[in-house]
């Protein structure tokens, strides 16, 4: 029989779960959606966005959380936008598949994955919709309402009732208006620690309407935690002034069947490849410039002459569907990679909400101009991730210098 893999939910931590086998717990780019229902009623649905990552996975569990009623549960795979069968199980199911948890009066939702997970980076995109009942999470002072939870997750949104406003947050958030007039509450905890989200809310005094508001101001009110771009830089030796690097991105568009990565201008890129993480297939690209970007896809903007471009294609996705991609490439750029006597220098900057910076073999971390988490990337590289979850640009300036051999 052949060994199976079984990937865990990112509540590990909160639920006292962990995987029996080597490399088997989840990925990040988990995102949570808590939509507060009827004051109350103690009841708040969940949209829960996860990743599993470990290569042959065939099922995923996910936690139920001790203290609520999980009911109306449903799993699609994104990527399909398929239903997928699911059961809720205990601990003793779910330790007999290789789960370690320490409560045997756990229970999980256990997912049948649509194929087991692509090796080689792949994943298996998962949109898990439930309704939890915790009145100790969810009550009522009076009229004001209050969601007292805490979070493990990092991206997250909880959204109001209709008709309320809100009158305190203790966490630095991002409030929005959704197009049906509900307020939202979005952030991204770039810390170690759970987030300890305490929230209230009130009866708003007039209805709040729909939002509607000039395209280039709505597009500055975009759900920063919900953006699922990522990019990892590998630095080779700052003499060659070349890094790899590799960015994964979502698309969801209907009807939607290209990706034109524009070549920031004093960089060359060599080396390109790309692939489709829910299948591992490869993609077909095309390295363009000026006026071919323009004839390869209609209506990209900011086209001159002189521009590079790479242009990656992909099945075209249907409603309801979505894709993970994956390009990578080679960039060389001596402005803002390079070297000063002893020092690395890289100068650049970053619009996506995460970031990762590998130094070359043989540096130690001098200076970073931007606050970033520093890890050890497990071959003795120096590794830094940078989280933004604020809407603009940063610019980060690393220094290093060459160890001692």
């Amino acid at each position: 029989m052949p060994r199976l893999t079984y990937a865990v939910l990112g509540l590990a931590v909160a639920a006292g779960v962990l995987a029996a086998q080597s490399g088997t717990a989840v990925a990040g780019d988990a995102y949570t959606r808590y939509e507060l229902l009827a004051p109350g009623s103690a009841k708040f649905r969940i949209l829960y966005e996860a990743t599993a990552t470990a290569a042959g996975a065939t099922h995923f569990f996910n936690p139920i959380r001790q203290g609520s009623i999980a009911s109306n549960e449903s799993v699609r795979d994104r990527a399909t936008g398929q239903f997928l069968p699911f059961d809720v199980v205990g601990q003793d199911v779910a330790s007999a598949m290789g789960v370690r948890g320490r409560d045997s009066t756990q229970k999980y939702i256990r997912v049948t994955l649509t194929r087991p997970v692509p090796a080689s980076g792949g994943e298996s995109r998962l949109l898990i919709d439930k309704t939890y009942e915790d009145p100790k999470s969810y009550y009522t002072a009076g009229d004001t309402i209050i969601f007292n939870r805490s979070l493990g997750i990092k991206r997250n949104a909880v959204v109001l009732p209709a008709n309320y406003e809100l009158i305190s947050c203790n966490y630095p958030v991002q409030i929005l208006r959704d197009a049906d007039g509900r307020i939202s509450v979005s952030f991204w905890n770039n810390t170690s620690s759970d987030a300890a989200l305490v929230l209230k809310a009130i009866p708003a005094v007039t209805g709040v309407a729909p939002l509607v508001l000039p395209r280039d101001v709505a597009a500055r009110l975009d759900e920063r935690a919900h953006q699922n771009r990522k990019i990892v830089y590998f630095l080779q030796q700052p003499e060659t002034h070349a890094f790899d690097l590799y960015h994964d991105y979502t698309e969801s568009r209907a009807g939607t069947g290209t990706y034109v990565n524009i070549v920031r201008t004093g960089s060359t890129a060599s080396n390109p490849s790309a692939r489709n993480l829910d299948t591992g297939e490869p993609l077909s690209w095309k390295l363009l410039k000026g006026a071919d970007i323009t004839a390869a896809a209609p209506g990209e903007s900011g086209v001159t002459p002189t521009t590079e471009a790479i242009v990656f294609r992909f099945a075209t996705v249907r409603p309801g569907q979505s894709v993970r991609l994956r390009m990578s490439e080679t960039y060389t750029d001596s402005v803002r990679y390079t070297l000063t006597g002893n020092e690395l220098l890289w100068d650049r900057t970053f619009g996506r909400p995460l970031n990762t910076v590998v130094l070359p073999a043989g540096w130690s971390l001098t200076n970073s101009s931007i606050p970033a988490t520093v890890s050890d990337f497990g071959d003795g590289r120096v590794r830094l991730d940078f989280v933004n979850p604020r809407t603009d640009e940063i610019a980060v300036l690393i220094t290093a210098h060459r160890r001692s051999k």
